[in-house]
């Protein structure tokens, strides 16, 4: 042992590093350092522990330094060292921060890493860290529309008061089109899903014609009744009302949900409806589809069968959304709302709010 080097552990100090060393818990680090203090005090010679402990010289004279000033505590503690690199200038920051929430002014809709690194003069993992520091992401984007409907809250809560709370002997219906659904056959047979490989199919693709959905969504059971039909006018959405009608309880009031498309108000819609007194239409605010219960519905068809699907003709594609539609009748689930209509009234205020102190 070096001289000057005198270690001296007490009973209270040895049954601690004993725990430590014997608790599977413990870290690693401090198993070894407490083996190189228990060891230094049974009189184990320096080059005895270092092969005991698989440490080199110099570390084992640190920790037996270290023991000796703090005690069983400094073997617990790394001290703290220096950042490799200096943290950057807050002023520097901010102005990341500020250019970032700026249009930039070379020709792009939006900053990139390397350009706001090379306008900066900076790395661009500081640019990346700063952006992940204050949550940033240029890069994205998100759409949406404000409704600008002046009956935009009677209008909201009226619907969702179909959802929560319907109408006693009654029938809540969620209506909606989904249009030009196409038919589109690939030009090659694409590859099956295998181990380490996802299926494919190719980029390019033939048109077979389009067909259109008419759909509505039972509301207190989830099912759904649709027709197919080539074209999206009001003869083909009466059409599409007296199949409904037909299927409907005739002692039940019929409540139907749905937008502001023309098709919708079209006089001889009304006049339809003027003749079937037990049908009453709500209409959801404008631009506010998502509020139309049966969107959830089209969503699941297009993500499930329709996205990656391959069809023939639009007959093969009006039987595989039929095919689709009788299956999930098979399992229907009632249709549930959970959002706050005060929430989203005042939501929609904050962003006209936003939008007016912009523009």
């Amino acid at each position: 042992m070096r001289t000057g080097i005198k270690i001296e552990v007490t009973t209270s100090d040895r049954e601690r590093l004993e725990a430590i060393v014997a608790a599977r818990g413990s870290p690693q680090k401090h198993v070894w350092r407490a083996k190189i203090i228990l060891l230094t005090g049974d009189g184990v010679g320096t080059v005895a522990i270092m092969a005991a402990t698989g440490k080199s010289k110099t570390c084992v004279w640190r920790w037996q330094e270290r023991f000796m000033a703090e005690g069983v505590d400094g073997l617990l503690r790394d001290k703290t060292r220096p950042p490799g690199t200096a943290p950057l200038d807050p002023v520097l920051v901010d102005k990341v921060v500020a250019l970032t929430l700026e249009s930039p002014d070379h020709e792009a809709t939006h900053w990139t890493v390397r350009a706001m690194a090379k306008a900066i003069g900076i790395a661009a993992s500081s640019v990346v860290k700063i952006w992940h520091d204050h949550g940033l992401a240029p890069h994205r984007w998100r759409s949406f529309k404000l409704s600008n409907d002046k009956a935009f809250a009677e209008k909201l809560h009226d619907v969702v008061g179909l959802y929560v709370s319907p109408p006693d002997h009654a029938i809540v219906l969620s209506v909606d089109e989904k249009s030009q659904i196409q038919a589109l056959d690939r030009t090659q047979p694409g590859l099956p899903l295998k181990r380490g490989r996802g299926a494919t199919l190719t980029h390019d693709y033939k048109r077979n014609g389009t067909t259109t959905l008419f759909a509505a969504l039972n509301v207190l059971d989830g099912s759904v009744i649709g027709r197919n039909m080539q074209r999206h006018r009001h003869q083909e959405f009466i059409r599409f009302l007296n199949a409904i009608e037909a299927e409907m309880p005739a002692d039940k009031a019929v409540h139907v949900i749905l937008d502001n498309y023309a098709t919708h108000k079209q006089p001889k819609v009304r006049a339809w409806l003027a003749r079937h007194p037990r049908w009453t239409f709500h209409f959801v605010p404008t631009s506010c589809s998502w509020l139309n219960a049966v969107e959830g519905f089209f969503a699941k068809l297009t993500r499930r069968r329709l996205k990656n699907g391959v069809f023939h003709s639009v007959v093969d594609l009006q039987a595989a959304i039929n095919r689709f539609i009788t299956e999930h009748n098979q399992e229907p689930r009632p249709f549930v709302w959970k959002a706050d209509p005060d929430e989203i009234i005042a939501a929609v205020r904050r962003g006209h709010q936003t939008l007016e102190s912009i523009h």
